[in-house]
């Protein structure tokens, strides 16, 4: 093996023979741009609906985000898996996409292969995501809402108080005030409805929150 693997890296060390450097430059740009399309393909394919509840674990969540404005709305703009759960800037959809590989080796032990082992799960699957939203500032969700562009005027007095002070001041992100917005939320316990985490409108965190706009 050591030999074979030293044999090969003089060939590609080796200057070049039978063909001109113009010809390897060449051959290695466009190698280069089928790599790239391919690649790049490949992604885009990882973030359609289609793959994301491709595996029967996803069945349960899409069901439940199909009930929500995400899903059907007045204006016909639809949110799939990707808009809320990817980043569209590249650099944080690449750090994304690695995070995210673990979760295959979840989906090869079969670690919720029952509705059973979901709702086992549902509270830990939730919080882990409500971590990362609030690390990056509910990046994904800036993905289609961005606060610059945001009428008060179209919107509920409490929106129009919670977006104008505490999301404008940085106090808070999307996430605080938005859980449940597209899943069932998990049983928090009590804590949960009296606010004790400290969180800005933790009381108000209910799965019907904006789902009738």
């Amino acid at each position: 093996m050591k030999d074979w693997l030293a044999r090969y890296w003089r060939i590609l060390t080796r200057p070049s023979v039978h063909f001109s450097l113009g010809f390897l430059t060449l051959g290695g740009f466009i190698a280069g741009v089928l790599f790239w399309g391919g690649f790049n393909t490949a992604l885009e394919a990882t973030n359609t609906q289609q793959f994301c509840t491709s595996c029967h674990e996803m069945q349960r969540p899409l069901q439940e985000m199909q009930d929500t404005i995400h899903y059907t709305n007045r204006s016909g703009v639809r949110a799939q898996c990707a808009d809320c759960h990817v980043p569209h800037d590249w650099t944080d959809k690449m750090a994304r996409k690695m995070e995210a590989s673990k979760e295959v080796w979840g989906w090869v032990f079969g670690t919720i292969d029952t509705e059973e082992e979901f709702e086992a799960k549902r509270r830990v699957l939730a919080e882990r995501e409500w971590a990362r939203l609030e690390a990056n500032d509910s990046l994904e969700c800036r993905n289609c809402h961005e606060f610059d562009y945001m009428d008060f005027t179209r919107q509920s007095p409490r929106a129009t108080d919670a977006h104008s002070t505490s999301l404008a001041s940085g106090e808070a992100t999307c996430i605080d005030c938005h859980k449940g917005i597209a899943h069932e939320l998990p049983d928090m316990g009590e804590d949960f409805q009296t606010g004790a985490t400290g969180s800005p409108g933790f009381d108000s965190w209910v799965a019907h929150l904006e789902r009738d706009g």
